[in-house]
């Protein structure tokens, strides 16, 4: 199996970055893996930790209609370079969390995505080199309000609230290029996404350089490559699990979300 990087936190509220063993331990590491990190001789036993999102990344910067199907199920055709746009680092959360559906959307779905960790400041970089500054892959769901995304005419509400990108469980070097995407409701065995990511209109290569050419990309920073077709709708009490070969599974519930006694009492 391939090494697993995971970024946990204590009881005592200190988070590190560290290498997961089959039996659940956590070897820590002296910094974060794509910064050179080295295993140290301080380990994490269950029960010692909580499972973060596997990194912390200072932009997330996403691509939509990307697959050729689900560019047809959104009436669209596929965009003849990437289609960007960026997701807040605060909409991350990790796997068990809960996404929390706003008040203001009548329509939030699910989006399965392979994501792509940057290992390297990535400026202005051609497609080999920006395979080479790819250190791993994990596991993203794109949750998006779609009703906002379709009224406001630009994505940034849509794809922005708080939850609204689950990222996980970890880290994984190497993927192959004919892994499959699923995506499960609840406890349903028959997915609602599965694909290839090989069926990619645009390759991580090609997302990255493309992305470098506009922004630089920092180490740690987090690319979503698009969803699939199959996308649908999400409940308050609903489940979602993501699957990727290679990688493992994300799994998130669904959960109202609380407002604030101060949001409440500044709207007054």
């Amino acid at each position: 199996m391939a090494q697993r990087f995971v970024r946990v936190q204590t009881s005592t509220g200190q988070v590190y970055y560290g290498l997961l063993h089959l039996d659940r331990r956590v070897q820590l590491l002296d910094a974060p893996p794509w910064l050179k990190g080295q295993p140290t001789d301080q380990e994490l036993s269950v029960g010692q930790y909580q499972l973060l999102a596997p990194c912390a990344p200072s932009k997330i910067v996403a691509v939509g209609k990307n697959y050729l199907k689900h560019a047809a199920e959104m009436g669209s055709e596929v965009p003849k370079e990437p289609l960007l746009f960026i997701k807040p680092s605060t909409a991350i959360i990790a796997p068990e969390a809960a996404i929390a559906y706003p008040p203001q959307s009548k329509r939030v779905d699910y989006e399965g995505e392979l994501a792509l960790v940057l290992g390297e400041r990535c400026v202005d970089c051609t497609p080999e080199q920006a395979r080479a500054k790819i250190w791993g892959y994990t596991i993203a769901n794109d949750v998006t309000a779609r009703d906002l995304q379709r009224k406001d005419g630009q994505w940034t509400r849509a794809k922005g609230f708080d939850t609204f990108c689950p990222l996980g469980p970890w880290v994984v070097r190497e993927l192959s290029a004919a892994a499959r995407l699923q995506t499960f409701l609840n406890d349903d065995a028959l997915p609602v996404q599965s694909a290839s990511i090989g069926d990619m209109v645009f390759p991580p290569d090609v997302l990255v350089a493309t992305i470098s050419q506009v922004m630089t990309l920092l180490p740690g920073d987090v690319v979503l490559t698009g969803t699939p077709e199959g996308v649908g709708e999400l409940h308050i009490g609903d489940r979602v699990r993501i699957e990727i070969e290679g990688i493992g599974s994300l799994e998130n519930p669904v959960a109202a979300r609380e407002v604030s006694v101060s949001a409440v009492a500044s709207s007054l």
